[in-house]
C-alpha cells in the first residue's frame, strides 16, 4: 500500500506532511499525534498518527534521521493540514542521516499518476 506523505529536501533537512489526496480521503480531521523533537525515525516507520471521523492513519517517515522540528500548532489548528497540506500543514522536519534517500521517493508526478491509476481501477 502506498504511503501518502510528501517530503521536501532543503540541504539535509526534510520537511514532511501528507498529500492533498490523503487529506481529501480522510476528510474531517479530529486529532493528530506528532513526536517530540530529538526522536530518531527510520524510513518507512511510523512517527505519529492522524485521525479523522472516518479512520485513524499512521504517518510514516520518508527518511532515516532525527526530528529537528515539529509543527506543534497543528494540534490546535488541524485546518492548516486541510487548507495548506504543502505549506502551513507540514508536520515534522527531519535532519536526514542520508539525504540521498529522498531520491528513491516518488516524484509529485509519479505519485499523482499512481493515485489516478488506483482511482481508475476501483
Amino acid at each position: 500500500m502506498p504511503s501518502h506523505e510528501w517530503a521536501k529536501l532543503d540541504g539535509d533537512v526534510v520537511t514532511v506532511g501528507i498529500s492533498a489526496h490523503a487529506v481529501k480521503q480522510l476528510s474531517d480531521l479530529v486529532y493528530i499525534e506528532l513526536p517530540e523533537k530529538g526522536k530518531k525515525v527510520k524510513k518507512g516507520e511510523a512517527f505519529g498518527e492522524i485521525e479523522s471521523v472516518k479512520a485513524v492513519s499512521e504517518l510514516f517517515s520518508p527518511v532515516d534521521g532525527e526530528i529537528v522540528d515539529v509543527n506543534a500548532a497543528l494540534s490546535d489548528n488541524l485546518e492548516s493540514i486541510t487548507k495548506e497540506p504543502y505549506g502551513s500543514g507540514w508536520m515534522i522536519k527531519v535532519k536526514a542521516s542520508d539525504p540521498n534517500q529522498v531520491a528513491s521517493l516518488l516524484s509529485a508526478e509519479e505519485y499523482e499518476k499512481q493515485v489516478k491509476e488506483k482511482k481508475d481501477n476501483h
